[in-house]
């Protein structure tokens, strides 16, 4: 009996549930779709069904866990506790004794910055320490340029790009940029040191996989910090390496079976060795291997190659075989910003995905402007690149092969020379990083005294999540002799000259001094 009344009872819900799906709207035409598609092909009917069920229970589910966590409460003691134990970090390191001291001691440039620059003391000096490798900071076209821009578009944008801080100007530059190197497309950021350490992001992701070289300059390993790829590390320029550990990396991701984004982070000429990049066997392993390069030319732009094209040009690479180009407009151009350049749509997703270009003012009309002039220049008169080589090779012959203290670690081409103390120095001598960068800042100074101003490469310290597993890395400190064609060949000699005597004074002297 109990069978029969629920029975009757089912037959009653199903009856009054036939009779309210009759009253909906379009109940008729589902009802006979159903009844085809069932009749027609009862495998999909039952696939659909299952759909809507998971459909209707995916709407019903909470969009959080509702499984309880394992909190720890603290008491308000606890609390007040912790709170009061709290220490934050401060912003800014507080400076060494060391820093204090060499800041004190820097020289102030007044008016320009030129070949031949006047201190705040009233001396004037041969400037061998900034990047004006042409004097284009004293090229009269550029000026007359620059100060046309500036009455007609003002000091600056005052807004980011893509929404109303883009103007044809900046339009124009990157089409010039583009067509100088031989790309698809090209970017302009406001900022030199934040385009590497903002397209890095924009492209690898946590999961990602990132080799880099490990002599990759700071706003590089700021980008691979920020990325939170896993990185990996090859040994300085040792294209070898490089191939050991994209091996690596290829035979752990087909035992995994994971798909990832790999990438290749490296410079065109390194800024804290000088030396150039053996492109072409990267690009050789990076097709072999199926990986993206990434490739910094902040300081081969505009210097390497015949035409200053970098280091594609100089090493006859087809520019379009390299994923992204990035480089710098305040280098060799005298402007401001920089720049990525490579296919379309790479450059078209970092307007929307890069922190550094979405987030930032647009660069200044006038910078954009300077920027193309400079490579107008650049292209109409190649002999001022030429020119800067001869300094160059002037600079080398007093320098390097005369020393018995220093070597230059730059390519023959860089016209930024770094002179690092010599391997058997350190060793004989025993000094650390803190000692050697005591002796060159002595050297520098006694340049200074003689008339020559040079500069030298700080060594700074990293988090641990952009430095080598190994602890082993740090940047080798050097002095650093800015070559500029602004200056006769005599006038680089004479430089040279005093640089290397300067050099000798000091080592001589801290010699005499360990003696006594």
């Amino acid at each position: 009996m109990e069978l029969d009344a629920l029975q009757a009872r089912l037959g009653q819900v199903l009856d009054q549930a036939h009779v309210t799906f009759q009253k909906m709207p379009g109940s008729a035409v589902l009802g006979r779709y159903i009844q085809s598609s069932y009749q027609n092909d009862p495998v999909r009917s039952a696939i659909e069904l299952v759909l809507a069920l998971f459909f209707i229970r995916y709407l019903m589910s909470p969009s959080y866990s509702t499984h309880k966590r394992n909190y720890v409460k603290l008491r308000e003691d606890e609390i007040d506790e912790l709170i009061d134990e709290w220490t934050p970090e401060s912003l800014v390191s507080e400076q060494t004794p060391f820093e204090i001291v060499e800041s004190e001691r820097l020289p102030v440039v007044v008016g320009p910055t030129g070949p031949k620059s006047k201190l705040s003391n009233g001396r004037t000096v041969t400037n061998l320490a900034s990047y004006n490798f042409y004097n284009f900071n004293g090229n009269e076209q550029i000026k007359e340029k620059a100060i046309q821009v500036l009455r007609t578009y003002g000091v600056g944008p005052c807004g980011p790009p893509q929404f109303y801080g883009t103007q044809d100007v900046h339009m124009k530059t990157e089409a010039d940029i583009a067509a100088y190197l031989g790309t698809e497309g090209c970017i302009v950021y406001a900022q030199s040191f934040s385009t590497i350490s903002s397209v890095i992001p924009s492209f690898c992701k946590r999961g990602d996989v990132i080799i880099a070289d490990r002599e990759v300059n700071y706003p590089i390993r700021k980008g691979l910090e920020v990325s939170r790829s896993s990185i990996r590390w090859y040994n300085h320029n040792d294209m070898d390496d490089l191939e050991r550990v994209m091996q690596a990396v290829v035979k752990e991701q087909a035992k995994a079976k994971k798909l990832t984004r790999r990438f290749v982070v490296t410079e065109g000429l390194f800024e804290l060795t000088g030396d150039e990049i053996d492109l072409p066997r990267l690009v050789e392993l990076k097709e072999k291997y199926k990986f993206r390069v990434i490739l910094d030319e902040t300081w081969s732009f505009g210097v390497l190659g015949r035409t200053g094209r970098g280091v594609t040009e100089a090493q006859n690479v087809d520019p379009q075989a390299v994923d992204m180009i990035v480089g710098s407009l305040a280098g060799a151009l005298c402007a401001g910003g920089g720049f990525c350049a490579g296919p379309k749509d790479v450059v078209e997703h970092q307007r929307i995905t890069s922190s550094s270009y979405t987030f930032s003012a647009a660069l200044p009309a006038m910078l954009a402007v300077t920027a193309s002039e400079a490579l107008n220049l650049i292209q109409s008169n190649p002999d001022i690149l030429t020119q800067c080589r001869e300094n160059i090779k002037a600079m080398r012959a007093q320098l390097d092969p005369r020393s018995d203290w220093v070597v230059c670690t730059s390519s023959s081409d860089n016209p930024i020379m770094l002179l690092a103390l010599k391997p058997d120095v350190v060793k004989a001598r025993k000094l650390e990083l803190e000692d050697q960068e005591r002796i060159l800042l002595d050297c520098v100074e006694e340049a200074l005294t003689n008339g020559v101003m040079i500069t030298r490469t700080k060594t700074r310290p990293f988090s641990n999540a952009i430095k080598p597993k190994d602890g082993t890395w740090f940047a080798q400190p050097s002095m650093r002799i800015c070559i500029t064609s602004g200056l006769s060949k005599k006038d680089i000699e004479k430089a040279g000259v005093t640089i290397r005597h300067a050099i000798t004074k000091v080592m001589t002297r801290k010699t005499s001094h360990k003696a006594t």
